[in-house]
Order: structure tokens, then C-alpha cells, then sequence
């Protein structure tokens, strides 16, 4: 019951109604002399399932597969996702693309943080500002959007085009991974290795000769563009 205390807790944080994906069921178990016991039981959605085994003893082997089976429909989904991302002709079909999945892997992120005490918006605030600095090279959010000539009331990854996009998917994703896999707890490690990662993800574009993401031009507003 632990487990899906934790679950239970996971889901509400990340914004979703645990009532949605936590069911009451029972179980009619058979006794001697032919008669039944109904036992209490909790009826799973496919994410209270997901919710459950990530926060699980991976050292069980049955929680092991289930952390396997949902690793490897992540990777499915984002080779699915790599192919839709292909099929795009257009630039601002791309930025619009990478814009929806950083807003959604941003979410993911935000839930993960949650277990390393990053939960109220400052601290939200601040731990994102660590992944900026290490991918903008020591620029937090407003020192990008001084950087790209922004208001300070504009959301930056509105303006970024797909390539500045794609850079800070990765460094979401790549976060949530490592904050996940080292089951990191509390907010120092967490906002260092947000920072880390973002420094990994600036030096692969260096290593590649690719622009550094503070230096790419600035795109028109994904809003004012019209895009949907």
C-alpha cells in the first residue's frame, strides 16, 4: 500500500485527479466448502500502473519488468515521434512540434523534481534557471531574453526556433532521466545536475560545430506566427 500512497501522490502533484486512475474494485476469492470472500483491490489506469512501478523496489523482479515494459514503450513512442518529426516540411511545423513536447516533457520534469523538494514556484524557478545557465553558458532566463532583445514578460521558448528548441528537449528529458535513474532527493543535487546536463548538451553543439543556443537568431513569436 505504500507504493500506491506514493503513486496516489505522484498523480496528484503532477496535476491529474488520482480518482481518474485509482479505482476501488473487489476480488472474489474462493474458501473451503465452496464459499467466497470478497477482498479489497485497486483497479489501475495504464499511468497509476506506470506511477506505481517507478516508485517501486526495482530489486523485485516483477517490478523490474515493469519498469523494462514502460522503458522500452517510451523509446517506441519517441521513435514514433522522431518519424512524425521527419515527415515535417516546414519550419514552423518543426517549432511547433518541438514546442508541444518540451511544454509536455517540461510537465514530466516538474513531477519528477517534486521528490527532491523543488515544489513551490520559486524553487521551480530556480532549479530551471540552473539548466539554462549551463546550456546558455552562465545565462539564466532573463539573461537570455536580454540576450535575444525579449521583454521580460515574453516566455523565451516562444521565440526559439527549432534547432534552440530541440537543444532544450534534450536537456529536459535528459534531466528528468538522470534525476530519475539516481533517484536523486533533494534540491541542491537536483539543481546541480539540471546545471551539468545542460553543460553536456552545450558541449556536444561545440563539439559538433553547431551555434551555441544564446547566439541563434531569434524566431517570431510561435503566438504572433498564428501557429496552432
Amino acid at each position: 500500500m505504500e507504493v500506491l500512497t506514493k503513486a496516489w501522490e505522484a498523480c496528484k502533484n503532477s496535476g491529474n485527479d488520482p480518482f481518474d486512475h485509482f479505482g476501488k474494485a473487489t476480488t472474489m476469492v474462493e474458501q473451503g466448502k465452496g464459499s467466497t470472500k470478497e477482498i479489497p483491490n485497486v483497479r489501475l489506469t495504464r499511468y497509476a500502473c506506470y506511477l506505481a512501478v517507478q516508485n517501486a523496489d526495482a530489486e523485485k523482479e516483477v517490478v523490474a519488468k515493469g519498469q523494462t515494459y514502460f522503458a522500452i514503450q517510451t523509446r517506441l513512442q519517441e521513435i514514433q515521434q522522431l518519424q512524425e518529426f521527419n515527415a515535417l516540411k516546414s519550419e514552423d511545423e518543426k517549432r511547433m512540434f518541438l514546442r508541444k513536447e518540451l511544454v509536455e516533457h517540461n510537465k514530466l520534469l516538474a513531477n519528477t523534481v517534486k521528490n527532491a523538494g523543488v515544489i513551490d514556484p520559486v524553487d521551480y524557478a530556480i532549479f530551471q534557471n540552473y539548466g539554462y545557465k549551463g546550456l546558455y553558458g552562465g545565462l539564466n532566463r532573463k539573461g537570455i531574453q536580454l540576450q535575444k532583445g525579449l521583454r521580460v514578460k515574453d516566455n523565451i521558448l516562444d521565440f526559439m526556433g527549432s534547432a534552440e528548441l530541440a537543444a532544450n528537449l534534450f536537456r529536459a528529458t535528459q534531466t528528468d532521466e538522470k534525476i530519475r535513474k539516481d533517484k536523486i532527493t533533494d534540491k541542491k543535487t537536483a539543481n546541480t545536475t539540471h546545471f551539468q546536463i545542460g553543460e553536456k548538451v552545450r558541449k556536444t553543439i561545440k563539439d559538433i560545430g553547431g551555434t551555441m543556443p544564446e547566439d541563434l537568431p531569434v524566431a517570431e513569436s510561435i503566438k504572433r506566427s498564428n501557429l496552432k
